[in-house]
């Protein structure tokens, strides 16, 4: 590869995201985060109606905003969100599944675990920003950085692969993650909840709500996440203010979601596999990218076949998990 090539190579990717559209759309974030936190501010049950009213509403949002995008700068970029907002979207759902055992081992209360769940949301998106500025400094020093994302995935297709094939592991004791085990040396934990409170003062002294530690262990899980997604959606799109967009709208919407698909994610027994197929599949594009830019012959994988790619996976493993459920029904006894 010649100089002037390997220059070009290196160059930073153009963005679409001039310093307003940044500016109003972390505003626009701020804004939708806010009303999250007055909606949890008093405590209460999540009915399903609820639950499906604002699960529509923050569906509808990146649908609105890939016919501006389409309108505004064109079907690629429109195509790239669309894309990446599906891969972050499965992502996401796959988060989903942690955050349920740990509501589950921290015995949440029903009426605060929409407050967790923002906590947990706000925290991955705080990650994800500083994932996002990290691999756009990456992509600036060179094409190789599409290599580290291509084997970072490959690393996580197989941990995920050999998890769902190993089948379901044993209950965690969740008080045995460092971080939990950590605040307790720090400080004295009650023995009950508090409403939303994470801090209270008993007996003279500042002591934590067990709601702290909850908070604190899906932290910690936020951040293997965003190991994982943010490589993903750099494999469909080079442009860090569309890879911001991704992960903005596929993760505001999980609070609602979650008492939607609560009884639905123990049903999607194959999903863990189809996401290690996703991950291996995107690692392969990443790669092969790296690989075009240094021998120009090798191919590259278009957007448009990564999304029906990455669209037949998920619906194959939607459909073989119903059949694998049904089954398992009619072979128990009645």
């Amino acid at each position: 590869m010649s100089h002037q090539s390997a220059v070009a190579a290196a160059a930073p990717a153009s963005s679409i995201g001039s310093p307003w559209l940044w500016v109003i759309s972390i505003a626009v974030l701020l804004a939708l985060l806010a009303a999250d936190f007055l909606v949890t501010r008093r405590p209460h049950e999540v009915s399903l109606r609820e639950a499906a009213g604002w699960s529509v509403f923050y569906l509808t949002l990146p649908l609105v905003f890939a016919l501006w995008l389409w309108t505004a700068f064109g079907g690629a970029q429109a195509l790239e969100f669309a894309t990446g907002f599906v891969v972050e979207k499965s992502l996401s759902v796959d988060n989903l599944f942690v955050f349920m055992l740990l509501l589950a081992a921290f015995a949440v209360p029903a009426e605060v675990q929409q407050r967790v769940l923002l906590y947990g949301i706000v925290g991955a998106l705080v990650l994800r920003g500083i994932f996002i500025a990290a691999g756009a400094a990456l992509l600036q020093a060179g094409t190789w950085a599409f290599l580290v994302f291509g084997l970072i995935l490959f690393a996580s297709a197989v941990k995920i692969l050999h998890e769902a094939v190993g089948g379901p592991e044993p209950d965690r004791d969740v008080s045995r993650m460092r971080s939990v085990r950590l605040l307790r040396r720090l400080m004295p934990v009650t023995d009950d909840y508090r409403g939303t409170r994470m801090v209270v003062r008993e007996r003279g002294r500042r002591a934590l709500t067990p709601l702290t530690l909850v908070v604190v262990a899906v932290f910690a899980t936020d951040v293997v996440f965003a190991v994982d997604s943010v490589p993903a959606v750099y494999g469909i799109t080079e442009d860090p203010y569309l890879v911001f967009a991704t992960n903005a709208f596929a993760l505001l919407g999980l609070r609602a979601l979650y008492f939607v698909l609560h009884t639905a994610l123990a049903k999607l027994t194959h999903l863990n596999h189809g996401l290690a197929v996703i991950l291996a599949f995107i690692g392969i594009k990443l790669v092969l990218h790296w690989a075009h830019e240094v021998w120009p012959a090798v191919p590259t994988i278009p957007t448009p076949v990564s999304l029906l790619v990455i669209v037949v996976i998920l619906a194959t493993v939607t459909v073989t998990s119903l059949r694998s459920g049904k089954r398992a029904a009619e072979r128990s006894p009645s």
